[in-house]
Parts: structure tokens; sequence; C-alpha cells
């Protein structure tokens, strides 16, 4: 099949549907992220600048006073504990040196629990602030992506990507970024002070440095990876969890409770598998850190001792550096754990920056058509169109509704009727043709105002967790509650929701399970009303619906189709019967058009469809 006029759209549509459809198994293998997470995570810092700034100072404060504590100490060992006095003055004077050295570190360690706490209070405000606004955006994004998008994502990993994945990144604002600068001006304080204080001692407490440098970038390394391990096995699990507790009632009714949950095992085991050799890990590196701290301040005390033996190094001097050898480890192997931790945050962001990287398929014109009234006119003009490839569902199919009509499509399965109602919407572009409204082309208006005058009722309804108010109206402010029941009396649902105790402020459970498919579907088509559309899309509305309820239905259709343009597709040809024109579909053609006598007339598809029903 040639491709399409218009090749530079269409071939930027299958591209940008490739990358799609690489995105379904992207969490089964390491996901190569285009670019530097880090980089971008660090940009949601711009807004809050002043307040990174000022943690940046506390932290500065914060070491000072730690690298000031041990000194404190150990000039009041030299001093008041291990200096000379004279006899008449010495247990006065060693007192008071005492008890004013007390109350400085009293002081000191007052000063460090105030800065800790304001550091505190300020980086966990900034925190949560910042990852509040990632979930904004991201969901925004989300909810920006077109139809074909979630066709090929799982809800699992949508959902893993809002949750356990950003709340990976909250640690990086909240912690990691302030602790690492300050873990970094402690070593590099203690190094300089310890240089200070004796040459010879500080070089032998630096001799197991590069052996810790290098165990920490080895863990930084294996840590990286098996964090994207664990969190594409998480991921793996969600949507398991997701798909099969939505099917729970498919599950049980062909008796698959034994398999899936072999099942569900062989993807916990892989998640148990994945945490395991993260535990490991650490449980190896941060031992063997320890250890290393330890010997290093055997080294220290060793040497140090001959020193305090030979007279050449004080025992307050020792006691610094006994204290500062034991500081300078500690934020190494926090600096280690702190890797660990901005590894899963990296990992989680590459997974968040690759989705929120996805371009919607369908894109608004940039100086889009003001649309504000609708009179619902819809022509296709030698349309063609694929989900996929060019695996063609509609070919070169052209027909006008007039404002006001009722239209109806029939079909075998598969034929492309439904298909025609979700491009009326735009919720898929189309690879050649042309549709119009109003004799507008639907790509030169805004998405949003294309729906907003477009109400469709679909087969499968999906009820909201809440009450019924609000599953009619969906939270839109403008439409008050006297519409809301004005719209469920227009289709009849008034009729049931008035015997429920509490009317319509009853509460819903998810997915509406304690209301019947008919009652469902009546919700959904007083939803639809509530917004009084111009144009009306019955997609199978009455599949699921009892005889006494679609009895109901079609008592309200006949007057809230007047004035409206309806679409209806319909395999129960029963309720179509009395349409101003039937399409006919087959194989993505149009073949038949007229009233339902005049292609009973005609005797062909419609006819035969028509008489298979009587049977």
């Amino acid at each position: 099949m040639p491709e399409p006029s218009g090749s530079t759209s269409f071939r930027k549509r299958r591209e940008d549907l490739r990358r799609l459809l690489s995105m379904r198994n992207a969490d089964e293998e390491d996901i190569h992220y285009d670019g530097n997470p880090m980089t971008r995570l660090l940009r949601y810092l711009k807004p809050y600048r002043k307040t990174l700034v000022l943690c940046l100072v506390l932290v500065l404060a914060i070491t000072a006073l730690e690298l000031y504590r041990p000194i404190l100490i150990g000039n009041a060992i030299d001093q008041y504990i291990t200096g000379d006095f004279q006899p008449g003055e010495q247990a006065e004077a060693r007192m008071a040196g005492i008890l004013r050295a007390s109350l400085y570190y009293a002081l000191v360690l007052l000063a460090l629990f105030v800065f800790h706490r304001v550091e505190y209070l300020m980086l966990q405000k900034m925190g949560q602030d910042i990852i509040y606004g990632v979930r904004q955006d991201l969901f925004r994004h989300v909810e920006s992506l077109t139809m074909r998008f979630f066709d090929i994502t799982p809800v699992g990993k949508i959902v893993t990507r809002l949750t356990n994945d950003v709340e990976a990144i909250n640690d990086v604002f909240a912690n990691i970024l302030v602790k690492l600068f300050q873990n970094a001006v402690k070593i590099l304080g203690l190094a300089v002070i310890m240089l200070v204080l004796d040459v010879r001692m500080a070089l032998m407490s630096f001799i197991l440095i590069p052996l810790v440098a290098f165990l920490t970038w080895l863990s930084r390394v294996l840590s990286r990876k098996a964090h994207r391990i664990t969190r594409t096995m998480l991921t793996s699990l969600n949507t398991y969890l997701s798909e099969h507790l939505s099917g729970m009632k498919i599950i049980q009714l062909f008796a698959q409770e034994k398999r899936k949950f072999l099942e569900f095992r062989k993807h916990n085991r892989e998640l148990y598998s994945a945490g395991w050799r993260e535990m490991m890990i650490n449980a190896t590196f941060r031992p063997l850190l320890y250890f290393l701290s330890v010997l290093a301040l055997v080294i220290v005390l060793f040497a140090g001792s001959s020193s305090v033996l030979t007279g050449t190094l004080s025992i307050g001097t020792l006691y610094i550096f006994a204290q500062y050898i034991s500081s300078l480890f500690e934020p190494i192997q926090e600096m280690a754990e702190q890797f660990s931790t901005l590894q899963n945050a990296i990992a989680s962001g590459e997974k968040i920056f690759t989705l929120l990287d996805v371009k919607p398929l369908i894109q608004d014109p940039p100086d889009p058509y003001p649309l504000e009234n609708v009179r619902g006119r819809i022509e296709f003009e030698h349309v063609w169109f694929a989900y996929t490839g060019e695996d063609w569902v509609l070919r070169d199919v052209s027909f006008v509704i007039e404002p006001g009509q009722n239209v109806a499509f029939v079909g075998a399965t598969g034929a492309g009727k439904s298909s025609i109602l979700n491009l009326i919407g735009r919720y898929y572009d189309i690879q050649k043709g042309r549709i119009t409204l109003d004799g507008h082309d639907i790509r030169d208006l805004k998405r949003e105002d294309i729906r907003r005058f477009i109400g469709q009722v679909q087969q499968d309804v999906f009820i909201f967790t809440g009450d019924i108010t609000s599953n009619i109206r969906l939270l839109e402010e403008g439409i008050t509650e006297e519409q809301v029941t004005e719209a469920a009396r227009e289709v009849n649902a008034d009729r049931f929701i008035r015997r429920l105790p509490l009317g319509y402020s009853q509460a819903v459970t998810e997915r509406g399970s304690t209301f019947s498919a008919g009652q469902r579907q009546l919700l959904s088509f007083a939803r639809t009303l509530a917004f009084r559309p111009s144009i009306l899309i019955l997609d199978e509305a009455t599949a699921n619906i009892d005889t006494e309820t679609e009895q109901w239905i079609q008592e309200a259709l006949e007057t809230l189709m007047r004035g409206r343009t309806t679409i209806m597709v319909a395999h129960r040809l029963s309720t179509i019967q009395h349409a101003d024109r039937i399409i006919v579909m087959h194989h993505g053609r149009v073949r038949e058009s007229g009233t339902h006598q005049e292609l009973l007339d005609l005797g062909g598809i419609y006819k035969k469809l028509y008489q298979l029903q009587l049977t």
C-alpha cells in the first residue's frame, strides 16, 4: 500500500508510535535514558534557591560546630587535666576550666540541635513541595497523552511511575543533596585540621583512604545496577497486580486461582531476588567500610600512643585524632549509603523522565480555530485510518451527517464502526483524508473544544468511587444539583435513584459494583446528558440493558435526539430501525446507506444481518 499523502507528518506520527510501542517492554530491560536524569532533577530546585542556600549555610555552621567539638574536649584535656598547675591553684583552676569547657560544649550542642532542627524542617518542606510538583507535572502529562498510549501501556506501570518512582526521588531533595555537600565539607575540614595538628599522624590516618574510595566507587556502580533491576521488578509486579485484581471475577469464574498464584509467585520471587541482591551489596560494603574505619583507628592509636610516650604528642591531640578518624570514616560510609539511595532515585528518575518525554501522538494546532458553537454537521472525506502501520481499519470512507440527523452504523465486529466514533472526537488521528465539523477540519480545532460539544455513552461504563451526584457531573462546578437531577430524570435514571436510601447522595463503590449493569448504563447516560452536548454518540449504549431499562432509555431518546446530531453503533438492529439513515460498514468500507426499509429492499448485507437476528 503506498504511503498516504502528507508523508512528512505521517512518518513523524509513525515514528512516535514506534517509540510508544517500544515503551511497552521497556521495563523488561535496562532503560537507557537519553540525557542526564540528575541534571533534570536539579532543575526542580530552581524555585527554591533561597531555601537551598540557607540550608547550605546551616550545613557549614553545623559542620564547623561538629569539627570544633573534639577540639574543645582535646584542649580541655591538655589544659585542665594533664596540664601543669601550681599546687595551690591546681584543683580550683582545673575545676573552673572544666566547668567552662562543659558550658561551651553544652552551648555547641544546643546550637547544633537548633541548626539541625531548622535545616531538617526546611529540607523536608522543600522536598515535599518538589515531589508534589513532580507528581502534578507527571499526572498532567499523562492526561495529555492520547488513547493509543493507554492502549499499549499497562495501567500498573503508570501507577508505579506516579507513586513508587516519584516517592523514590523524594530523598534526593529532602536529604541526599544537602547531606552529600555536608559530608564532603566535613571530610575536607577534617583532613585540613588533621594536617594542621600533626602532618605525620594525618598521613597515617589517610593511609586507607584510597582503598575506601575504590570500595565506595565499586559500591556505587553495583548499587545502581541493582536498583534498576529492583525498580523494574517492582513495576512488573504492580502491573501484574493491577490487571489481575481487576479481573479477579474472571479468574474465579474459570477456577484459575492456583495457576494465577503460581504466576504471582514468579513475579514475587523475581522482586525478592532483586531486593536480596541489593541487600547483599549493602551488607558487604557497609561492614567492610566499618572494618576499615576500626583498622584506621587502631593505626592512629598505636602510632599516637608511641608519640605520647615520647612526649612528641599530647593526650588531647591524640583524643582529637581518635575522634576525627571515626568522624572521617563516618561521612564516607554515609556517602556510600547516600550514593546507593541516589542510584535508586536516578533509576526512578530515568523512568519518570522517559514517561514525561513521551509526546502525544495528537497535537493541538498552534493557532486553533475558536469553536464557540456547534451545529453538528460531520463529514468524512476519503478517510483512511490504521491503529498500527498500514493495517487499515478504515479504507476510503466518505459520508455526511447533517445537523440534527440520527445516523446509525452497523456491521460485523471489526468493520470499523467504533473507530469512526473515536475519530470524530479526535482520540486518534487519520493517516489520509479529511474529517470536518461544521465545515472546519478537526485538525484545525483544539481537542478540548471538540469534545466539549460531544457526549458519548459507551458499552463499557466506568463508575467512579464517590456518590451518584459526583458521578453524573464529574466535579464540573458549572453543573448544578438541579441540572444533575434533570439529566437523570430525562434518561429515567431518577426512577431507581429515588429508591436508594440516600438518593443522589448514595455512596458508590469502585466501578459501581453494587449497581446492576443497566443502572450503571443509566448513570453513564445521565452523565453525558448533564453536559448538554450538541452531538450525541451512543456506542452500543443499550447492549447491557435489560428489556425494562431499554424501554426507559428509548423513551428518553425520542426527546433527547430532537435538535441534536445523534450517531449510534449497535449490533441489535431493533434499536436503530427508526434512524434517519443507517450506514453499513464491511471490512472498513461503506457498503450500503439508507433507511431501514430502503436497506431491506436493497437485499444486501443489512438484510442478511437483519434476518440472522430474526432467527
